[in-house]
């Protein structure tokens, strides 16, 4: 069996904060297992600009900034599962993680308006998706506004929704504060299981 590829990007603009460590808690516990091969993408070093709206990409195949985004385009094709990581910063996913998400319209113009595939045919249903978050606040509808936006990401970069996953923990707001969540370690430990066994099953 080839190694099963995942790229885990971190999203938040603090490093090692909440969203973060819950990240580092599902990477950790997936390269137990000497069959997945992690790759860590950090998008306050990645130079990820915002989309311009120019919409090239209808056009060429291809985004006309070449940043950051150039490298990331290939490793998330590549990838077997993609995991994105954001805390909740004003009801959504915050600045960083939204830019990626905006940039990711270079595979909507392939698939929609160029009718091109994002990843070959062979592997169409064989792509898996994690989101993790944390919020500060406690209410119960804090994650609801994200959520639309996560699915349209990995909707285009050909995740089906049942393909996808969540792991959301609320109330914690201070850095470092998931570290004395009650269930946020292990809940991390048990869905990275979940989802290496899901994949080992299909990919196999």
């Amino acid at each position: 069996m080839k190694p099963i590829r995942v790229l885990a990007i971190a999203g938040s603009p603090r490093r090692h904060g909440n969203s973060e460590m819950l990240l580092d808690w599902v990477i950790e516990e997936m390269k137990h297992d000497p069959s997945v091969r992690v790759s860590k993408i950090v998008l306050t070093d990645a130079d990820i600009q915002p989309c311009r709206g120019c919409n090239a990409c209808e056009k060429l195949n291809y985004c006309v900034q070449h940043d950051g985004m150039d490298a990331l385009h290939d490793q998330i094709i590549e990838a077997d599962c993609i995991i994105l990581s954001s805390p909740i910063y004003c009801m959504s996913i915050c600045a960083q993680a939204k830019a990626l998400v905006d940039r990711a319209q270079v595979f909507r113009s392939r698939k929609y308006v160029l009718h091109l595939p994002v990843v070959p045919p062979e592997r169409v249903g064989k792509r898996f998706g994690l989101f993790l978050s944390t919020a500060g606040q406690d209410w119960d509808y804090v994650f609801d506004a994200a959520i639309p936006v996560v699915k349209c990401f990995f909707h285009v970069i050909d995740v089906k929704n049942k393909d996808l996953s969540y792991l959301m923990i609320r109330n914690v707001d201070e850095k470092g504060a998931i570290a004395t969540h009650p269930t946020a370690k292990s809940e991390a430990a048990r869905i990275s299981q979940n989802l290496v066994a899901m994949m080992k099953e299909r990919l196999s």
